[in-house]
């Protein structure tokens, strides 16, 4: 790579337009945005038609439910997990031995309320080896493989789970088929987990493992119930909004971080939230005709996800799940009352509904998995007091070397990102007051590619 050919491009591109400091503050979907070419491809390239194949074939294995037959291999939760096994495998061929599938096993005791007796559960990964040996980051994509009924302990009826939640299972699939050739610095899964239904067993199984293993896991991406585009109360219909949860106080924040939080007013900002505007800014990047609806609280009303787990370990995770979800559709017995059809049935999505759902997934973890890491030790100097803003941080130890840094900023009653500002240097002095902006950090590279943002903490 020619570095400074690269850095003049970078420099040069139209996004920042905002780069000198006087400049009018601009929000990302005012300024004109370079794509990148390849991750347009990729986007490009996933299918509706095999979205529905997968699906379809999920579908026809009669229910996924966790309790259900592990020995049929037609049947249950073992055949299904089998043949997502089998179809990542086919798509590792293309990635020259640097993706690896495998059934992660694990027994849940017997709880006394939805696992009646022991068990063994599995969840399918395929893990895509980042080609950069100094890059440990981590980012994962999920959906959860099994289904269920109205009752959650039927293992018995048929429980086809096509939108809630093949649909999830579907992306990730898709995600790994066309991602599988292409290479990363970083490392990427694809894993469908078993078990939520049940109690989010697969997920808090995975993200106990990335703790006790010590991964550097740097964002989780959870799809689930993203494949209907239909309100069956307001008749509301809209395949051209998604919304993206996120925890604003971290669920593992110790009290120090409380004070910290306090002080500075940062109760919007947390990992996770900052994740959720970069998949908003990635997914509208790539996505024609589609809102990234961010939606500031953990997941839905009183529900949770497989994120949840993730966020309990203190990982930054999120939730993708439709705009207007179909009651009539999801957690029913498949039966028909005064003239309604009421189950998960594969009729009742949008599939291009879903392919526009991956490809926001796809553009988030590309461009992630493609930048550098984030910058260290980000902050803001308070010695003085000063109508301006003076900042610091260091280069990232591991990985590709940045080409520079964006200075994000936003007035402290915006919810998202309004300006960014390009800085070659590892400090900044800003004409803008701490008292009236928030302000992150992020790494980027020549081609534009960024980091998440860091945002700066008091140092003297």
């Amino acid at each position: 790579m020619n570095y400074k050919k690269n850095l003049s491009r970078l420099l040069a591109l139209p996004l920042l337009a905002g780069l000198y400091l006087g400049a009018t503050t601009q929000t990302f979907a005012q300024e004109p945005v370079r794509q990148d070419d390849e991750i347009k491809k990729m986007v490009d390239e996933i299918s509706a038609k095999k979205l529905e194949e997968d699906v379809r074939k999920m579908v026809s294995f009669g229910t996924r439910h966790t309790l259900s037959t592990t020995t049929s291999k037609k049947e249950g939760i073992g055949a299904a997990r089998e043949w997502v096994k089998s179809e990542f495998e086919k798509y590792a061929q293309a990635s020259g031995g640097r993706m690896k599938v495998e059934l992660d096993r694990f027994i849940v005791k017997a709880d006394g309320r939805r696992v009646p007796k022991d068990v063994e559960m599995a969840n399918v990964m395929a893990t895509l080896k980042g080609t950069d040996p100094t890059d440990d980051r981590v980012f994962i994509v999920s959906g959860h493989l099994d289904s269920r009924v109205s009752d959650v302990m039927d293992a018995k009826s048929k429980a086809p789970g096509a939108n809630d939640d093949a649909s999830g299972v579907a992306i990730v699939m898709e995600m790994a088929r066309i991602m599988a050739s292409r290479q990363f610095p970083a490392t990427l899964i694809f894993v469908a987990v078993q078990g939520e239904e049940q109690g989010l067993y697969g997920s808090t199984h995975l993200a106990e493992r990335a703790k006790k293993e010590n991964w550097n896991l740097v964002a989780m991406l959870n799809n689930d119930i993203v494949g209907n585009s239909f309100s069956n109360e307001t008749g509301l219909h809209d395949n051209t909004r998604v919304r993206v949860f996120s925890e604003g106080t971290p669920a593992n924040e110790t009290e120090e971080q409380a004070r910290l939080r306090r002080t500075l007013g940062s109760d919007n900002d947390s990992p996770s939230r900052n994740l959720a505007r970069y998949m908003e800014m990635a997914g509208e990047k790539y996505v024609p005709q589609m809102d990234v609806v961010l939606e500031y609280r953990a997941d839905r009303f009183l529900r949770g996800g497989d994120h949840t787990p993730f966020n309990k370990q203190g990982f930054t995770a999120v939730r993708m799940s439709e705009m207007n979800e179909d009651f009539d559709h999801q957690h029913q017995d498949l039966r028909t009352e005064n003239g309604t059809q009421y189950g998960d049935l594969v009729e009742f999505m949008d599939f291009e509904y879903l392919r526009k759902n991956a490809g926001v997934n796809l553009a988030t973890m590309a461009s992630l998995g493609l930048a550098p890491a984030a910058p260290v030790k980000v902050g803001v100097l308070t010695a003085d007091l000063t109508n301006k803003t003076d900042l610091k941080w260091e280069a990232p130890a591991k990985g590709p070397k940045p080409a520079g840094y964006y200075v994000l900023i936003r007035a402290t009653s915006s919810p998202t990102w309004e300006k960014k500002v390009l800085v070659t240097d590892t400090k900044a002095s800003l004409p803008y007051s701490k008292d009236n902006y928030f302000f992150g950090v992020t790494s980027v590279d020549s081609e534009g590619h960024s980091s998440l943002p860091v945002l700066p903490v008091p140092v003297r």
